[in-house]
């Protein structure tokens, strides 16, 4: 790598340390609309997903969301960072309500394909991965996307069918 490139990628990890230190995580978006929220920061025009950057650093597995806006991925991600950092620990299969939305905690088994700048922030190569969980939230009328019906669920693959 040249040293431009390792220049830019100092930096912009300074920035994330910033940004962990002064709102408690980082918040990765990739593709669609832009954000202007603090702590969010879009990228590419791919299949819509979000992730955190930090949680890991206080030893819980960073957080993914597909198919939402980036003001909807921000407001999710704060209020669960904001219950990490006061010692929750969300654990694959549980259910949460946040506002009136539903979601189930779901064990992401390929976090080396998805959260790319989670593992560059941490040094982590692809095939030690920092973990991460997938939130999978619910339609209007309550139903997952392995549910008949379910109106969100093209917006959500399942947890290891997605490859960034």
């Amino acid at each position: 790598m040249d040293a431009r490139t390792l220049s830019w990628i100092d930096q912009y990890n300074a920035h994330i340390t910033q940004t962990i230190r002064r709102h408690g995580l980082f918040i990765q978006y990739v593709g669609g609309e832009s954000c202007s929220r603090p702590g969010c920061h879009p990228i590419g025009d791919e299949q819509t997903f979000a992730y955190t950057v930090g949680l890991f650093g206080l030893g819980h597995p960073e957080l993914l969301i597909f198919g939402v806006t980036p003001e909807e991925a921000v407001n999710t991600f704060l209020e669960l960072g904001d219950r990490v950092l006061d010692g929750e620990h969300l654990i694959p299969g549980q259910s949460l309500e946040l506002g009136s939305s539903l979601y189930i905690v779901e064990e992401v088994p390929n976090p080396g394909d998805v959260i790319f700048r989670a593992n560059d922030f941490y040094q982590r190569p692809h095939q030690f991965s920092v973990p991460v969980l997938q939130l999978t939230y619910a339609d209007a009328a309550g139903r997952f996307p392995w549910e008949d019906g379910c109106e969100v669920a093209g917006r959500q693959p399942r947890p290891g069918a997605f490859k960034a």
